[in-house]
């Protein structure tokens, strides 16, 4: 039997993929996100007390399933559930409380629908603040600790956590119905949706913390959810961008990672192993997204400006489109990365355009831009500033600044794979 810390590694890998769909589920029953996942909590209470010592079984999500249902169905034998969320769940749970073990069964087992779309959109709900949709669906959805979802938005803990409690709470008081909105609901609510799919994706892509560069499951849902979403609304260009731009990133997940697990830049991947038919749906997803604008600038008899995701997945086609790293078109990324800032300035993106500014015009031009950066509280504590300006300072020659750069970068990193790669390359730093 493997040890106990394997296993418990395990268990958090296992809960990371399979949390989303168990909350999802036991919330369709249960008409409460916070109940489900507490009911959901509890099967994971049992894992770690099991697992230890009975091994993991053959099939963990379906044990973990099973071990949920099991608590929710004894909830109901015992009233203990209409006790418990009465208020909330009012006249819904009154007709759930009629139903048998195997009815509650049923139920949760019913494929009809997608129940993480339904999630995602009541994690999306107006009635929460903007912050508190996103930190609650990343929560729920991409099965992210507070401390992750705060690294990702540059946050406190404290201030992710007190989000997530009272959004549970809002969803739970306002009987928000278990269901995907339509009409100008759906609309309001879609911007949204959007950016908390792509930091799903994100996390995947690239992961805040822990011993693995990437979590692929992650990105696998984010892209499910995309595609659909595409289904649901195929006129909507920045649908259509999002969806580009997540597949041609994941074409590159199996070449960011070497044999022994460690990161690979993007400049030093092996271009053969990126995925083509993912590329190749990127880029057909792309081209029918410009289409889509092109058709509502013909009909408005006006120029109708690329929202954010079509721009990012302008400049991963730039990426995608180049056979080697050399052939890139940084000129036209640096461009496209202008415009980006303009339509959404933020300093993460200023650090980014300052990346490509570096690749087009060389590091003396870029490094002012970062400097100025420095100054900002936001990337206080942010270890890709530091990153990059230690990239900037090593290409031109100031190997004990840049040593030292990389090195405050590997402090602030919260994953392993790439402390290591941090103070590999402060390491190879030639000092002054």
């Amino acid at each position: 039997m493997s040890s106990t810390p394997d296993i418990q590694r395990s268990i958090d890998a296992i809960w990371r993929i399979e949390s989303a769909k168990l909350i999802a589920a036991l919330t369709r029953v249960v008409r409460d996100v916070g109940l489900a996942e507490d009911l959901a909590q509890d099967a994971l209470v049992v894992a770690l007390e099991k697992w230890p010592q009975t091994g993991i079984p053959d099939n963990p999500a379906a044990w973990l399933m099973a071990t949920a249902k099991n608590r929710a169905i004894d909830l109901l034998r015992r009233s203990k559930l209409l006790d418990r969320k009465h208020e909330q769940l009012g006249y819904e749970l009154e007709a759930t409380r009629q139903l048998t073990p195997d009815q509650i069964n049923a139920a949760i087992d019913d494929p009809v629908g997608d129940d993480l779309l339904r999630l995602i959109f009541i994690s999306c709900h107006p009635i929460l603040s903007p912050e508190s949709r996103v930190a609650l669906t990343l929560r729920l959805l991409g099965g992210l600790t507070t401390d992750e979802i705060a690294r990702a938005f540059l946050l406190s803990e404290p201030t992710v956590a007190q989000r997530i409690v009272r959004a549970k709470r809002t969803l739970g008081e306002a009987k928000i119905p278990f269901e995907v909105p339509r009409g100008e609901e759906f609309t309001a609510r879609l911007s949204s949706v959007l950016q908390v799919i792509y930091l799903v994706f994100n996390e995947g892509y690239s992961a805040t913390a822990g011993d693995d560069w990437t979590r692929p499951a992650l990105c696998e849902d984010a892209l499910r959810l995309g595609r659909i979403l595409v289904e649901l609304v195929p006129s909507e260009p920045e649908v259509r961008g999002l969806v580009a731009l997540m597949e041609i990133q994941a074409s590159r997940l199996n070449a960011r990672i070497g044999p022994a697990g460690e990161p690979i830049l993007l400049l030093d991947q092996d271009r053969s192993r990126w995925d083509q038919i993912l590329i190749h749906r990127g880029l057909a997803a792309l081209e029918h997204a410009e289409n889509l604008l092109r058709q509502r600038a013909s009909s408005a008899n006006s120029n109708v400006a690329s929202g954010s995701y079509v721009l990012q997945a302008s400049i991963a086609a730039c990426h995608a489109r180049a056979i080697t790293a050399e052939a890139t078109d940084w000129h036209r990324i640096a461009a496209l990365y202008a415009q980006l800032v303009r339509l959404t300035p933020s300093p993460i993106v200023e650090l980014n355009r300052a990346v490509a500014v570096s690749m087009a015009l060389g590091p003396a031009e870029a490094l002012p831009l970062i400097d100025a950066l420095t100054e900002d509280p936001a990337l206080r504590g942010y270890h890709l500033l530091p990153s990059v300006r230690g990239d900037l300072l090593m290409k031109l020659g100031r190997h004990s600044e840049a040593r030292a750069e990389f090195e405050h970068a590997a402090s602030l990193t919260r994953n392993t794979r790439e402390r290591n790669l941090l103070l590999t390359r402060a390491q190879s730093c030639v000092l002054d």
